[in-house]
């Protein structure tokens, strides 16, 4: 598969503090790739590196094949990660006009770039009377105006409303779909769950995980049980290889599995030992549980 970014053993100090520490792992084509932690982790000191604004204290990381100068490599790349900066008093269009002339890009590329961002029937207002989902939506039509192999996206949705929000998880699948490779930087685990195919978890700066989003929710699930007798629930439970961690809170039982049983068979399994259940769910673990359980062994 085709390398886009590859980034080897990458750290950044800022005085005594390790911001970014030993960090390898490569983004192919074509996939939306997000960076998970929560604020601190390292994710904008890592894009920043890789998109030369910010020195790296050792380590390495290289564009493409390796044979290109980071210089010329980020001619392919777009990239926000600062919130979106245009003239207030001037119109979306010639923003973007001022944009395609530091890029030397044709101004043809404008209505395209703004159709595909749902902007186009506001091309001739200004920038201040924008919305900040508005605002979010040029700043990616200007990022996207050379045609870029890559967009890096930091927080693309940060403060915006439900509706903004929605507008720029879809926009990022539809560009996604158009063959653009993506990486985005994001605390919600909601955003990378429903917008990306591979995630690196990251916390103070270290790697936890490294791969694709459905490998990692691609747990058994578990169980949520109560029953008649709840310490010979326990017990069968802990005596049971199929179990892995077990939570009890108040009446209510967590049990994970460690392989694959439907809530059938739990049922079936639990009368023939004896244990009457009086209730039964079985959930798909979520990528927020999995990042919990990434982050409390930590």
């Amino acid at each position: 598969m085709e390398s886009i970014l590859t980034i080897n053993n990458l750290t950044k100090k800022f005085g005594y503090l390790t911001a970014v520490k030993n960090l390898s792992f490569t983004i192919n084509k074509g996939n939306v790739y997000g960076i998970l932690g929560p604020n601190g982790s390292g994710k904008s000191t890592t894009l920043g590196i890789v998109l030369n604004v910010v020195n790296k204290t050792s380590g390495d990381f290289h564009w493409f094949d390796g044979n290109i100068s980071t210089h010329d490599a980020l001619k392919k790349v777009g990239a926000i990660i600062e919130r979106p900066n245009f003239y207030p008093y001037m119109t979306a269009y010639d923003n973007l006009k001022l944009v395609c002339n530091i890029k030397g890009v044709d101004f043809s590329k404008i209505q395209e770039k703004l159709e595909l961002v749902g902007l186009w029937d506001r091309k001739d207002n200004k920038f201040r009377t924008y919305s900040l989902g508005m605002k979010q939506r040029l700043a990616i039509a200007s990022a996207l105006l050379n045609d870029p192999e890559i967009l890096i996206l930091d927080e693309p949705t940060n403060g915006l409303d439900p509706q903004g929000i929605h507008q720029i998880r879809s926009l990022i699948k539809q560009i996604a779909a158009n063959g653009t490779t993506i990486l985005l930087a994001s605390h919600l685990l909601d955003e990378v769950e429903k917008v990306c195919s591979h995630v690196v978890v990251l916390r103070k700066g270290e790697k936890l995980y490294s791969g694709r989003v459905d490998e990692m929710i691609s747990s058994h699930g578990y169980l949520e049980l109560k029953a008649e007798n709840q310490e010979q629930l326990l017990k069968f439970l802990n005596d049971k290889n199929i179990f892995g961690k077990i939570n009890v809170e108040d009446d209510l039982i967590t049990a994970f599995l460690d392989e694959p049983l439907d809530a059938k068979s739990v049922n079936q399994l639990m009368f023939d030992n004896g244990i009457v259940l009086t209730h039964l769910v079985k959930r798909k673990e979520s990528l927020e549980e999995q990042f919990l359980q990434l982050t409390d062994n930590n």
